[in-house]
């Protein structure tokens, strides 16, 4: 259900609502929040909450500037892991400046943008979701360990697979938060599991992913495991991915009986996301550790599409034009907000030059191989410089070349990796 700022205020005096969570990403995508009295509401809608912008990665870009938190009404929701007495709503954060300007760093304002140009154009894109995440036990003294809470494998059932009854209660969890999850699995990789979504507009979608991390992580404390979304947790094993699912509807007819964009214009914004993949790897692989999944077990390395189950980075049905186009090289660690808006342009670009998908299974390169690799193609695409504002790409830019660099000087590459991932993501 969708509330208005005042039904908001109403609800919290009717259901003892003591506190509000007000939460954002800095531009790696990690959640960040800043809890106020419930009572402190009505004021925050009109002036916004400031935040302490050179303590969030990447907010640097704001040069000093004070930033401001103002709470997006449409996304309140009920945290149903937090007490019924006294309970906690949370709403995702629009980022401005002390003047009501948007701060360019803001994902959200970024793939708005970006909405607006495929309105502009006359499309509507829907996302939908398909994330991986990793169940370790924790040792006697609540620790998570790089044990697998099971050795189950796909579609396993119990009791090989012990994560049935978690998986469960994060979907019923979702479910209270007024988020509707198609189906949940076991995966592959021992402890491994996925969670499918269905599409939605891409705003709403990117809020999704999200609020599942979040539940993932509440839920699984509270069955005394450590959930963790790190691309590759396990060297000798899967590793987690995302795989990100969009369709693209006329805008005038859209609202009238959704019937989706012909074939040729799916077609094209598949090429049009191969043409520039390389150039936003570095979105949707945003850690060191991204790179250790690609390539290996049906994680996609080469730049192709296919229509059948594989390794491909693309899978799409080019005969249907109700079937959506899927990017598999995505990992859950990225900023979903950026990733969107840049798939959505991407698509646009390749629908307004009429790109022309490859044959079948052929590659049209390899994505980067390392952070490194990305950096490079990023700091060099045009595509990129058009859409993300200098100072952000800069801080973005700056952020993994850090990381990078920590990582190539450290003696054990491995616990660096653990140390800066595994607990964490």
């Amino acid at each position: 259900m969708i509330y208005s700022e005042n039904e908001i205020l109403q609800y919290i005096d009717e259901n003892d609502v003591k506190f509000v969570k007000l939460t954002f990403c800095d531009l790696q995508g990690r959640l960040k929040n800043i809890s106020i009295l419930s009572s402190e509401l009505a004021v925050t809608f009109e002036n916004g909450v400031r935040i302490a912008a050179k303590k969030i990665s990447g907010f640097e870009a704001a040069n000093g500037k004070d930033l401001f938190l103002f709470p997006d009404a449409k996304t309140m929701m009920v945290l149903p892991w937090r007490p019924q007495q006294g309970r906690v709503i949370r709403m995702f954060c629009y980022i401005r400046y002390k003047d009501g300007s948007p701060f360019e760093g803001d994902g959200r304002y970024f793939l708005k943008k970006a909405m607006k140009a495929a309105v502009s154009a006359g499309y509507c894109f829907r996302f939908g979701t398909s994330c991986e995440f990793t169940l370790f036990r924790n040792d006697e003294n609540g620790n998570p360990t790089k044990i697998p809470h099971d050795n189950a494998g796909y579609c396993d059932t119990a009791p090989d697979d012990k994560g049935e009854n978690i998986r469960r209660d994060v979907c019923l969890t979702l479910e209270q938060m007024g988020i509707h999850p198609v189906s949940s699995r076991h995966e592959s990789g021992c402890g491994q599991h996925e969670i499918d979504f269905n599409a939605s507009s891409a705003l709403k979608a990117a809020d999704t992913f999200l609020s599942f991390k979040s539940a993932v992580k509440s839920v699984a404390e509270t069955h005394g495991v450590h959930a963790s979304f790190m691309p590759k947790p396990l060297r000798s094993d899967c590793g987690n991915g995302m795989h990100i699912s969009f369709n693209i509807f006329p805008d005038s007819d859209f609202m009238e009986d959704k019937s989706s964009s012909s074939g040729d214009e799916l077609k094209n914004s598949a090429a049009g996301i191969m043409k520039h993949i390389r150039e936003f790897t570095l979105f949707t692989n945003s850690t060191v550790n991204s790179y250790s999944r690609l390539g290996e077990f049906t994680a996609p390395r080469d730049i192709l599409w296919a229509s059948d189950e594989g390794s491909q980075l693309i899978r799409m049905d080019p005969d249907s034009n109700d079937a959506p186009v899927e990017l598999r090289a995505a990992d859950c660690a990225c900023n979903p907000y950026y990733v969107f808006g840049l798939m959505i342009y991407a698509s646009l670009e390749g629908i307004s030059e009429k790109s022309e998908l490859p044959a079948e299974k052929e590659s049209i390169g390899r994505l980067p191989s390392t952070l490194d690799e990305a950096i490079s193609c990023t700091e060099s695409s045009e595509f990129i410089k058009r859409y993300i504002p200098e100072n952000i790409l800069e801080a973005i830019i700056s952020h993994s070349s850090r990381e990078w660099k920590d990582f190539s000087t450290a003696y054990d590459r491995e616990a660096f990796e653990d140390e800066k991932y595994f607990y964490s993501l």
